[in-house]
């Protein structure tokens, strides 16, 4: 007989309770929800859409293609590895929190500040990728009919700052509707996105061959291009951040997890099929558009496609007022993008702050919202503040993007790394790859640090101020800030996550078990004092 729901959730609350937290958020969300966020944060019609320029400039069809099946074969090992991680430790932080349950008990202070600034910048980086983009598409599409309409990097930021300002309302005031808009917003994403998949390769009058699409390379990275200064292998290699950019922030199912019912089982499962069902529709959605290019060389060319290629396409397929009407499915998919990337960041930064790496302040549910008010107003204006070089930045928002993609990725597989070293401390939840675990996460470190390197390299040639790729600089400063605040201070008064509910019960002189904070059947220490 299933258990009832009531039951479920004192389980999920005992759980958590022997991780050393109280439930403060409110646990209603099924499989469906987790797995709704993820996806929707995933969202490829978002990346592929922003990206798509990136994309056909560095490699062209050919390297879109073929790096999109390799992207999605082994981020789909990050993907098996975090699940297996998060069934055995369902709490709201996430690898952090993971890194300091996994590490020997004088490695996990450290480990979890390093884990946690990593995913706590490449957190809003990520919504500035999403948010920017969309702000991005609504200027573009503006020009569509008003072809005086000058798109400036001034009135992007405006409009950017005016969605991040709606996310951030809904966040606060709607937490019991986020629900609802999930549902919306998978129905969105699925139904919607594949209707005009099928719309666009179905209306389009002529379409490219397949050699067209799976073995054309092309290059646009300058004059000359990469492939010239150093190897075509190089652009297809840099072009794979498309793909990689898209299939990012499935951690959310990780941060969402004190929220949702049966977390040691739904959290996993919303983390696996997230990536895996985003992997193939986003691969049907590419190949529906690149099949669907009238005219290549207008496609690519700035001057004539509005400076987005998707619309371009959609023009030529639909003409101007068709494709507005698409243009408009886009734009809501990646606005409810944007907003359930802002929920992932504030749920994990309020984590962070409960265990004392951010003020105090920010540890705070409103009560009368349910919702960390404060840290939802935290990651919209730090991911504002991350767009501001886009006045001056030619590649601000692909740079927005590696930082984003860099910083959660390593923030994924420093746990896993952990895990890896240390396997004993991780005390397997009902999600368990068995003889097959260490070999999956030696996998997935090794991809983690392969994009890292990559994503560092220049993209355009010739480099100059304009065409700089400050990804490295950013994630640099975020690397010394990070150690040399630790080396500095941090090392003094940070021990780790915090067990609140020892602090509280040690407070009123109830004395309280000591379990290992990595799983539930295990008799050893606990990690974390």
């Amino acid at each position: 007989m299933a258990a009832e729901p009531k039951q479920i959730d004192m389980q999920d609350e005992t759980r958590l309770a022997e991780l050393g937290y109280k439930q403060e958020l409110r646990r209603d969300w099924t499989l469906m929800h987790n797995f709704g966020v993820s996806f929707s944060i995933i969202s490829v019609i978002t990346g592929i859409t922003t990206l798509f320029s990136y994309g056909l400039n560095t490699g062209g069809p050919g390297s879109m293609t073929v790096g999109w099946i390799v992207v999605s074969f082994m981020t789909f090992f990050v993907g098996l590895s975090m699940a297996e991680i998060v069934s055995a430790i369902p709490t709201s932080g996430g690898p952090y929190f993971w890194a300091a349950m996994l590490a020997p008990k004088k490695h996990a202070p450290f480990l979890s500040w390093l884990t946690g600034w990593f995913n706590f910048v490449g957190q809003f980086a990520v919504t500035t990728g999403i948010s920017f983009g969309c702000a991005g598409l609504i200027a573009t599409a503006v020009t569509i009919k008003n072809s005086d309409f000058l798109a400036t990097p001034g009135k992007v930021l405006g409009i950017y700052a005016a969605i991040l300002v709606s996310h951030g309302l809904v966040n606060t005031f709607g937490v019991q509707v986020l629900k609802h808009l999930n549902n919306t917003s998978i129905v969105l994403h699925s139904l919607g996105v594949g209707s005009l998949a099928i719309a666009v390769v179905a209306k389009a009058p002529t379409h490219l061959t397949a050699s067209e699409v799976f073995q054309h390379f092309y290059d646009g990275t300058g004059d000359p291009g990469w492939s010239v200064r150093a190897s075509p292998a190089y652009v297809a290699i840099c072009g794979i951040l498309l793909g990689q950019y898209t299939i990012t922030g499935f951690d959310a199912s990780a941060h969402l997890s004190e929220e949702t019912h049966r977390a040691s089982w739904n959290a996993p499962m919303g983390i696996l099929m997230s990536v895996g069902v985003s992997a193939v529709f986003g691969f049907f959605l590419m190949l529906c558009l690149l099949f669907s290019i009238q005219n290549f060389n207008d496609t690519v060319d700035p001057t004539t496609n509005y400076g987005e290629p998707v619309f371009k396409i959609l023009v030529d397929v639909f003409g101007p007022d068709g494709a507005l009407v698409l243009i408009a499915l886009i734009i809501i998919c990646v606005w409810h993008c944007g907003l359930f990337s802002l929920t992932s960041n504030s749920r994990m930064m309020f984590a962070f702050s409960r265990d004392g790496a951010l003020p105090r302040f920010f540890d705070h549910v409103d009560k009368r919202f349910s919702s960390p008010v404060r840290t939802v107003w935290l990651a919209a204006f730090l991911s504002f503040c991350l767009s501001l070089p886009s006045l001056g930045s030619a590649v601000a928002f692909s740079a927005a993007t590696s930082i984003a993609t860099i910083g959660l990725y390593i923030s994924y597989a420093l746990p896993i790394l952990i895990a890896v070293i240390w396997p004993k401390n991780l005390v397997k939840g009902p999600f368990d790859l068995g003889l097959f675990s260490r070999p999956v996460s030696v996998i997935a470190c090794c991809w983690v640090l392969f994009i890292t390197v990559v994503f560092c390299l220049p993209e355009a040639n010739p480099v100059t101020s304009q065409t700089l790729n400050y990804t490295p600089v950013a994630v640099g400063i975020v690397a010394v800030g990070t150690l040399g605040s630790w080396i500095v201070w941090a090392h003094r008064w940070f021990k780790g996550p915090t067990r609140q509910l020892e602090v509280e019960w040690g407070q009123t002189g109830i004395v309280v078990e000591e379990k290992t904070a990595a799983g539930p059947e295990a008799e050893k220490e606990s990690k974390i004092e």
